[in-house]
């Protein structure tokens, strides 16, 4: 089974039952799902949230709440522009820039205005990778998961691409905790897999052989955090040293100018 079919299995299961949440339909995006506050709640529980003074995390829906909590706790937000199509990639949102318990000035965007996905772009302050500083903590969206740590995204590559560049400058490390917020459906190799036909009768057990095994860009994960658990993933798979330039033809540099005044062949 190869990814692309592993994330139609998990956007038909969402979609067949009751546990997608708007927007419609699941799938060709990160799913958003019935528990992502209590999966956020749980993730924000742990040691690795609390030691995180920056984050990176993406923009879809099932990480509103994410984002929301990070402000509140007076963390600095890091999302990436759409398609990184900007000369300055990311966006930086500052607790300290909007309303809240610290200030009263009614001339400042809310948190709640500044994290939806067009928030983000009307708030967020665009800033070039060497300005983003220590990443503690990276939350990614995901279609679907395993316990050992293999993610798998909505098939665009971008949130690799990230990881790469930020960890070209040593924004992100060896340090830095990789963590994700999903529904059970996504964690296929768990109780509730959206592929639970395909991975026998053992519900639970590890991962099938027929599931595809992560690409040398794939970035794995060390926290997987569902409504219901939080699993550490003492993954085995290697993080990505940077960017592996050899996979980028002309036409993806063209498209991402951050990519293409770096490449090496382009220096």
């Amino acid at each position: 089974m190869d990814k692309q079919a592993v994330r139609e299995a998990v956007w038909d299961a969402f979609e067949a039952g009751d546990q997608a949440r708007f927007p419609f339909p699941p799938h060709d995006r990160i799913p958003n799902f019935a528990g992502a506050d209590a999966a956020c709640e749980r993730l924000t529980e742990t040691a690795e949230w609390a030691d995180a003074a920056a984050l990176k995390c993406n923009p879809d829906a099932p990480q509103l709440p994410v984002r929301r909590a990070a402000l509140r706790a007076g963390k600095t937000v890091y999302v990436a522009q759409p398609r990184l199509r900007d000369p300055n990639p990311f966006l930086r949102l500052d607790p300290d820039e909007l309303a809240g318990s610290d200030h009263d000035a009614t001339d400042r965007p809310t948190v709640d205005d500044a994290t939806t996905v067009s928030g983000i772009s009307t708030h967020g302050t665009p800033v070039a990778p060497e300005d983003v500083p220590h990443v503690d903590l990276v939350v990614a969206g995901s279609v679907a998961v395993t316990t050992d740590g293999a993610r798998i995204g909505k098939g665009e590559g971008y949130s690799d691409l990230e990881w790469g560049v930020l960890r070209e400058l040593d924004a992100v490390t060896d340090q830095t905790t990789v963590a994700t917020t999903v529904h059970e459906l996504s964690v296929i190799d768990g109780p509730e897999s959206a592929l639970a036909g395909d991975l026998g009768d053992e519900r639970g057990a590890a991962p099938s052989p027929s599931l595809p095994a992560p690409d040398a860009h794939d970035v794995p994960l060390d926290l997987i955090v569902t409504p219901e658990r939080t699993v550490r993933t003492e993954t085995p798979y290697e993080r990505p040293s940077g960017i592996d330039w050899d996979e980028l033809d002309s036409e993806r540099l063209d498209e991402i100018p951050v990519l293409a005044e770096r490449a090496p062949e382009r220096k």
